[in-house]
C-alpha cells in the first residue's frame, strides 16, 4: 500500500510539473523554430542528466535495455516535443488540451501492450469517461483547430503514450531519472547536430519569454518532471497512475488563473471535481 501511495504521489508531482509544458512551448515557438526548440531542450536536459549519472556513478544499462531506451528517446525526447511544437504553430495551447485528455488512455493501452498490465474492465469505463470529459470540456472552451495541427497532436499522443509505458517498464530495473537521462544521452549526438543546423541567425531577436519557455521545457518538462513521473508509473502502475494526466489541463488552467490572473470559470471547477472522481475510480480498479 505504501509503495502504491508513493507512486501516486510521485506521479502527481510529475503531472503538476508537466502542466506548464504546452504553454511554455507555445511561448517559446514564438521566437524559436520547432526543430531548434526540440533539439535545444534535449541537449540541455542531456547535459544535466549526464552530470547526475557521472556524479552518482550510475551503472550503464545493459545491451538488452538499448531497444527500450531507443523507444523512450523516440517517444518523449524527440517525438512528443517536436510534434507538439509543430502543432502549436497551427493551434492554440488551449486547443491542445483536447488531445492531452487522450494521453492517459494511450498510456494505459501501451501499459497493457508493453508493460503486461491487466486492469479490470471497470478501469476502462472510468478511464474512457474521464478522457471524454476532458475532451468535451476542451472542445467547449476552445477555438476551431486546423487539420494539420490536430493530426500532429494525435501522432504526438501516440508516441508519448508509448514512451511513457516503455520508460515506466524500464524504470523498474534502472530507476526513473536514470531512464530519462540515458535516453537523453542516446539522442544527444543527433540533437546537437540539429541544434547547430537550426539555431537562430540572430540571438538578439529572441525575447525574454522565449528564453524562459526554453528553460522551463529543458529543465522541468524534459528532466525533472520525468524523475517523478517514471518513478510514479513504476511504483503505482502504468495504467492507474497514468490517469493522473487527466488533471493536467486543469492544473494548467489553475496556474494561469493564479499567475496570469486569468478568470477561472465555475464550470472548470465542476468538471475538475468530476474528473477527480474518474481518476479515483480508475485507481480503484487499476
Amino acid at each position: 500500500m505504501d509503495r502504491t501511495a508513493n507512486g501516486w504521489g510521485s506521479g502527481l508531482l510529475g503531472v503538476i510539473i508537466f502542466s506548464g509544458s504546452l504553454p511554455a512551448t507555445r511561448v517559446a515557438v514564438g521566437d524559436f523554430s520547432p526543430l531548434f526548440l526540440t533539439s535545444a531542450r534535449a541537449v540541455i536536459a542531456a547535459l544535466l542528466g549526464a552530470a547526475f549519472l557521472v556524479v552518482l556513478r550510475q551503472v550503464r544499462p545493459g545491451r538488452s535495455d538499448l531497444g527500450s531506451l531507443v523507444v523512450v528517446a523516440l517517444g518523449v525526447v524527440i517525438g512528443f516535443p517536436l510534434l507538439t511544437a509543430l502543432a502549436l504553430q497551427h493551434i492554440t495551447s488551449a486547443h491542445s488540451i483536447v488531445f492531452i485528455g487522450l494521453l492517459p488512455l494511450a498510456t494505459a493501452i501501451f501499459g497493457v501492450l508493453r508493460g503486461g498490465e491487466r486492469p479490470k474492465p471497470m478501469f476502462w469505463l472510468f478511464s474512457g469517461l474521464g478522457a471524454a470529459t476532458v475532451v468535451g470540456f476542451a472542445l467547449s472552451s476552445s477555438d476551431i483547430g486546423s487539420l494539420t495541427g490536430d493530426l500532429l497532436m494525435v501522432a504526438a499522443i501516440v508516441l508519448c503514450g508509448l514512451g511513457y509505458a516503455e520508460g515506466a517498464t524500464l524504470s523498474r530495473r534502472l530507476g526513473g531519472w536514470q531512464v530519462i537521462s540515458w535516453a537523453l544521452l542516446l539522442a544527444l549526438p543527433m540533437m546537437v547536430a540539429v541544434a547547430l543546423i537550426t539555431m537562430p541567425e540572430s540571438w538578439s531577436e529572441i525575447g525574454g519569454p522565449a528564453w524562459l519557455g526554453l528553460a522551463y521545457v529543458s529543465i522541468f518538462s524534459m528532466l525533472v518532471g520525468f524523475v517523478f513521473w517514471y518513478r510514479g508509473l513504476a511504483l503505482g502502475g502504468i495504467a492507474g497512475v497514468g490517469q493522473l494526466q487527466l488533471l493536467q489541463p486543469f492544473f494548467g488552467l489553475a496556474l494561469a488563473g493564479l499567475l496570469l490572473h486569468e478568470p477561472v470559470a465555475l464550470t472548470m471547477v465542476a468538471v475538475t471535481g468530476f474528473v477527480v472522481l474518474c481518476v479515483a475510480g480508475a485507481k480503484r480498479f487499476a
